[in-house]
């Protein structure tokens, strides 16, 4: 933001086909809405994207009727959840006169209430293997309800319960922030304004003493290694701002792309073996109706008192001289014991052979500067070692000079649309790592287990509006409670 360059203030008028309020007594209102990742249906032979979570509601694999819970409880609908990843969401008939679709029904923090919100792009029954295969398609095509003349907003709809039970494959479910609050000590994600921050920048309290952080030396693994400038050239890390993750998964997908992770399908989602590397959490604030929302991407911590690397028996997973947590595939037993001992649950476990190695064809889709996993073995974030790699050995061709500070960008750095994610050498003094992690802001996840991560956040940080409503907090990916949000 560049201050004095805004522009003149301009007053707007609504266009479209939105109902007047009259046109809805009696009814709900019902919005279409383009996929997050399946857009119109374009995309929907696409499995990376089908399997991609969804913003706001992680739901994967599936369309559904979202609405708040207000809405639900006045259609009687029972909106206890299941286990972590499966939602068992009763089905309503969203009917328009002679029209009808059926739809699972997933209860969305901050939705507008009286009304409904259905994506596009599914129940396609023709146009590949992932949208169709044989003949059963992904959801439900909700296009039967629209008409001409409303076609992203029909008025006056009726919605009913079918007595049936749709699982919906959403890879997180979280209570409220002040229910975590209960926890102490384990304070995942911080926040503060930016009042408070301007008060303390060195040292805000909404950061530091929320959580105990012991000294370095207490550790039970006394792992020690040495990253000078004189034992090694460089030691990368990471640091993620929350204040610009807006929560759009962008990183997740071309994580998956870069290194060849593996789709799984809907069966194994439900079963809580997502395969993705990166994830991003949702934390909610406040009541359900006009909730803020916090997003927080949780790759692999790269931690320097690895939990996982200690319990390993046949050294699979181990530190590298430039301080990453790495993974010797063809070590791997698949014993799962790192996964077990991993406090911030980002390793993934090959449960079947997801990978096909037979067909030549898909051969040329992979990355062939990374390992295609076998079953039997475990996998996690590497920090994008393959490029790390490259740039070291061009760097090398190049008279053996020193790796320049941003020349390395991992996959979830580069498609990061807000550049959230900050990467490079600590052992450089000038780069914007090193300048990152001196930041009052910058603070470790779990630090209280002094696993001394590499991944580190910076708070975030709001700067609310007393003259805008819900206290001027809806930036940022945060529902303002106002109008439909989702999608």
């Amino acid at each position: 933001v560049i201050a004095d360059t805004a522009s003149p203030a301009s007053r707007a008028s609504l266009v479209g086909d939105l109902p007047a309020p009259s046109e809805q007594e009696g009814g709900l209102e019902l919005n279409f809405r383009a996929d997050p990742a399946a857009y119109d249906g374009r995309f929907a032979n696409n499995g990376w994207l089908q399997e991609l979570p969804r913003p706001i509601t992680s739901l994967t694999w599936d369309n559904a009727a979202l609405m708040s819970k207000a809405t639900a409880d006045k259609l009687g609908i029972n909106t206890e959840r299941g286990a972590r990843s499966i939602e068992k969401a009763p089905t309503i008939k969203i009917s328009k006169g002679e029209r009808s679709v059926d739809l699972p029904v997933l209860v969305a923090p901050g939705h507008a209430p009286e009304s409904i919100t259905v994506t596009l792009g599914y129940g396609r029954e023709h146009g590949g293997q992932v949208a169709a295969e044989d003949g059963n398609p992904v959801g439900m095509d909700v296009n039967v309800l629209r008409t001409t003349d409303a076609s992203w907003t029909q008025a006056s709809v009726s919605a009913e319960r079918t007595g049936r039970i749709h699982l919906l494959a959403s890879t997180q479910h979280h209570p409220t922030v002040q229910e975590w609050d209960n926890v102490k000590g384990r304070h995942h994600i911080r926040w503060g304004t930016l009042k408070e921050y301007q008060s303390h920048p060195d040292h805000p309290s909404f950061v530091h003493g929320v959580a105990h952080e012991p000294a370095e030396d207490m550790t039970l693994y006394h792992q020690k290694y040495d990253y000078s400038p004189s034992g090694t050239d460089n030691s990368w890390a990471m640091a993620i701002d929350l204040s610009k993750c807006i929560g759009c998964n962008a990183c997740t997908i071309a994580c998956q792309a870069e290194n060849n992770i593996p789709v799984v399908g809907k069966d194994q989602v439900l079963a809580a073996r997502e395969m993705h590397w990166i994830r991003v959490d949702k934390y909610f604030e406040g009541d359900a109706e006009s909730p803020k929302i916090h997003n927080q991407p949780i790759p692999c911590m790269q931690c320097e008192d690895a939990p996982c690397e200690t319990v390993c028996p046949v050294g699979a997973t181990m530190h590298s001289a430039e301080g990453l947590n790495q993974m010797v595939y063809n070590r791997c037993v698949g014993t799962r014991y790192c996964s077990n001992n991993c406090p911030y649950k980002v390793r993934r476990f090959n449960f079947f052979k997801y990978a096909d190695h037979d067909e030549d064809w898909r051969k040329a889709v992979r990355n062939p500067d990374v390992t295609v996993r076998y079953r039997g073995v475990m996998e996690k974030c590497t920090y994008c070692v393959q490029r790390i790699n490259r740039t070291r050995v061009q760097a090398k061709r190049e008279g053996n000079r020193a790796i320049a500070d941003g020349e390395i960008v991992t996959a979830c750095q580069q498609v990061c649309p807000t550049q959230a994610i900050v990467f490079g050498n600590m052992n450089d003094s000038g780069s914007r790592i090193t300048e990152a992690r001196k930041s009052g802001l910058n603070y470790g996840v779990l630090a209280e287990l002094n696993t001394r991560p590499r991944t580190t956040y910076h708070a975030k940080v709001r700067n609310p509006n007393p003259e805008a409503g819900n206290g001027g907090d809806g930036h940022h990916g945060e529902s303002s409670g106002e109008g439909t949000q989702h999608g």
